[in-house]
């Protein structure tokens, strides 16, 4: 059943011809025009679709001539049709098929003995195939898994998942097992008639729990700075190190292969990452590989030697983009195809080498009035959404490869997404997390209620976060905050960074990154992990 109308199993499907009293000429003449009469557009399951119907393309044919077909009537359901002649065929004109079975004939009045009657019956059938999808958890990104489902009348219904067939069961049940699944899992189930459903999983991987620092390539290259945090890492009060791959200034950390990076110089080798990872790993520890996306001084500056500004944020006139105090060459485009790609491959290759995560920053459009900006490539395009589905193609990549996918966001973005062009509930589709960058100096005085959020740490984090969580919600994305480990305007010591702390546990959130660009993190601040 579908619905409350019952569903043919198989169409019936049948052939009658006159032919005279079988003498020897008479049996080689049926035996080579018994099928002279053809009907088409039906199918060999005899079950027309919601595409035919909406089109239908039925025709007779003959294998003799043309001619024969000259005086055939045609009947669907016992009522004429009315057809012309095109093409040797004589072709029915746009009947009314509603749905159920039918019965199509086709009589000759030619006088030839041998075209006397044909007929066929078939069914219509325009309903899909219901399909209903399990949810798919993964141990980890990239991790095998088994894609479970169900169909109705599993007799007559194709199932295929990522593009490959699968078998189903007597009972409507199908599952398949995949070594490296895709970040989503596409499934589609087809009837008889062509109807299609299609449907789509995502194999969500619990993100684990989170405790991290951040660290540029020049500080981990330094003993005196790297070696306190490691020590935080010994003490049990961090568990991971966020680690710059690409930096504010376009500088890629390590060896990388990535031919543009190379090509413009990119490339400064300041440590080697499969010993960071080896080290890293051997502790216990996860390694989050930071990626500052669309802020690129050197990529900017490269492409505009080469002529190929369309890889720049334009002004109106074509001219590179003054981003203030960022500089006039420092923000490349994000609808750019070339700088989407440059940027998926260090994510790729840092995924591949074994970056636990890929976090990207700067993951947005330079601050001022859109009327002051162009982006060549978006067309009709929004920029939120551009930015969205770049994220989307970044987790293509990476998730196969095992590492998740972070995005970093200002803390405005959860109620002006167009302002830099954070969209929190678009971008969280295709993030494992959201990173919002809620530190109380950045907020100005009255948000969300706060007299002085610089000064109020518990408040404006606990408030701030609790948007996000809203905002990400029935995403499978989480929240892991960035919280503020320095001092801007009032002096913030262990009990101010414990104070967001707590302030993001309050809202369910239990990961952080802590951000100091001197990387002298207050141990005191943080509890010991059990």
């Amino acid at each position: 059943m579908r619905g409350h109308r019952p569903r043919i199993r198989s169409a019936v499907i049948t052939i009658s011809l006159v032919v005279p009293a079988c003498t020897a000429l008479g049996a080689f003449a049926l035996q080579s025009l018994s099928h002279q009469l053809r009907v088409e557009g039906l199918g060999s399951e005899g079950v027309l679709g919601r595409a035919d119907v909406s089109n239908p393309r039925l025709a007779i044919t003959t294998k003799a001539g043309a001619d024969d077909l000259a005086e055939l009537e045609v009947r669907l359901d016992g009522k004429p049709v009315h057809t012309h002649r095109a093409d040797g065929r004589v072709i029915l004109d746009a009947p009314v098929l509603a749905e159920g079975r039918h019965k199509l004939t086709a009589t000759s009045h030619s006088g030839l003995p041998f075209l006397h009657d044909i007929s066929r019956t078939f069914t219509v059938d325009t309903t899909a195939p219901k399909l209903r999808l399990s949810p798919v958890r993964a141990t980890r990104p990239g991790a095998p898994v088994t894609v479970r489902g169900r169909v109705e009348d599993a007799g007559r219904v194709k199932v295929s998942i990522a593009g490959a067939p699968v078998p189903v069961r007597d009972d409507g049940t199908f599952s398949r097992r995949l070594e490296r699944p895709p970040a989503r899992i596409d499934v589609s189930a087809m009837d008889a008639g062509g109807n299609v459903t299609r449907g789509h999983v995502d194999a969500v991987a619990p993100y684990p729990l989170t405790r991290a620092a951040h660290l540029t390539a020049i500080g981990w290259a330094s003993p005196e700075v790297r070696e306190p945090v490691l020590q935080l890492i010994k003490d049990r009060k961090l568990n991971t190190v966020e680690l710059d791959i690409k930096d504010e200034d376009g500088e890629v950390g390590y060896d990388s292969t990535v031919p543009l990076a190379r090509e413009i110089g990119a490339v400064k080798n300041r440590y080697d990452a499969h010993k960071v990872l080896d080290t890293l790993h051997g502790m216990g520890a996860r390694v989050v590989g930071r990626i500052v996306a669309f802020r690129d001084p050197l990529l900017a500056q490269a492409s505009h030697r080469q002529g190929k500004d369309h890889r720049l944020v334009q002004a109106p006139d074509g001219s590179p983009y003054d981003g203030g105090h960022y500089g006039k060459l420092s923000f490349t485009n994000f609808a750019d195809p070339e700088v989407r790609q440059y940027n998926i491959a260090l994510a790729t290759e840092a995924a591949k080498l074994g970056f636990d995560d890929i976090l990207y920053d700067y993951v947005r459009r330079p601050d001022g009035k859109l009327s002051t900006l162009r982006f060549p490539g978006l067309g009709d395009q929004t920029p939120e959404k551009s930015i969205a589905e770049f994220v989307a193609d970044t987790r293509r990549s990476v998730r196969p490869e095992g590492a998740y996918l972070g995005v970093s966001v200002f803390g405005i973005a959860a109620t002006r997404p167009t302002e830099i062009a954070q969209d929190i509930p678009a971008m969280a589709q295709h993030a494992d997390y959201i990173a919002p960058m809620v530190y109380p100096s950045h907020w100005a005085a009255g948000e969300y209620g706060v007299a002085s959020p610089n000064a109020s740490p518990y408040e404006i984090v606990n408030r701030s976060l609790a948007d996000f969580a809203k905002q990400i919600k029935g995403t499978g994305a989480t929240i892991v905050p960035w919280l503020q480990d320095f001092s801007l305007g009032v002096h913030y010591g262990p009990n101010e960074v414990a104070d967001q702390i707590r302030a993001a546990a309050g809202d369910g959130m239990n990961s952080f990154l802590l951000w100091n660009a001197g990387a002298a993190y207050q141990g005191a601040a943080l509890a010991t992990l059990r």
